[in-house]
């Protein structure tokens, strides 16, 4: 018989533990931005895209009758331009690989004939963030055991360079190029809907404006610039190299 005022011990749920535990944790998830060469890329093609056809449709529109003319130069310029931005990406791209390969050639043959040199290199690095040697021996150790690793931890601490990926070269031309004629594309518009030069320069001036608004918010918000600071400074910085391209193109097509 269960004595008077004793009680049996309570067995909790899955749910009643929960509860007493407080709140569950919910996972943290963190938003990195990973594709920073994609993103320059296109901040490439696209901010030359916008400017250079923009200028010369505009120098082009007071010294020649009609659009017909302005198109065509326009569209030639963007040919020729987005292969010329292409592969321009392309050779910087493809040099950045060869740099990251040759250097990692030669790290690779310093981890193996310069062990103490690079051994207080791993020292030096760890310092700086101040880490003394005592705390730091432990990761020197680990990374004696595994060479690969080593050298991949001087790579990206001592040299400050990332292992380039496979088919960025072409990647990089193909983005900036298709960027460039999207952009470029753009000022054109009202040339190609417009008869009245005059009018389609006005056209040109505003789309432009507006396009220059519109991919400067784009990128300050995937960059995490700000939409509006990145708006306002691409729209200043591109009018200003559009006013100046402009007035280039109109003092030749004077003198």
């Amino acid at each position: 018989m269960m004595k008077q005022g004793l009680r049996m011990p309570r067995v909790y749920s899955g749910a009643d533990m929960s509860a007493r535990q407080g709140p569950a944790r919910s996972h943290h998830h963190e938003h990195h931005m990973r594709s920073t060469e994609a993103v320059r890329d296109v901040i490439i093609g696209m901010s030359d895209g916008l400017t250079v056809p923009f200028a010369l449709a505009a120098g082009l529109s007071g010294a020649v009758n009609g659009t017909h003319l302005i198109v065509l130069a326009g569209l030639a310029e963007i040919a020729a331009g987005s292969i010329a931005m292409g592969l321009g990406g392309y050779l910087a791209a493809q040099g950045d690989a060869e740099h990251y390969a040759s250097e990692r050639l030669r790290e690779e043959r310093e981890v193996v004939e310069r062990v103490r040199d690079e051994e207080e290199e791993i020292y030096e690095i760890f310092n700086a963030y101040g880490v003394n040697r005592d705390e730091a021996k432990p990761v020197l150790e680990a990374l004696r055991r595994k060479p690969s690793a080593w050298v991949d931890f001087m790579m990206r601490f001592e040299l400050g360079l990332e292992a380039p990926e496979r088919g960025r070269a072409a990647r990089s031309a193909s983005t900036i190029a298709v960027s460039y004629i999207v952009a470029g594309s753009i000022p054109l518009l009202p040339y190609m809907v417009l008869a009245d030069g005059l009018a389609a320069l006005k056209l040109s001036v505003v789309i432009t404006l507006l396009a220059l608004i519109v991919f400067g918010a784009i990128k300050g918000r995937v960059t995490g610039a700000g939409a509006l600071k990145s708006s306002v400074q691409t729209a200043g910085i591109g009018g200003i190299a559009a006013a100046a391209a402009f007035g280039l193109a109109r003092l030749l097509n004077h003198s």
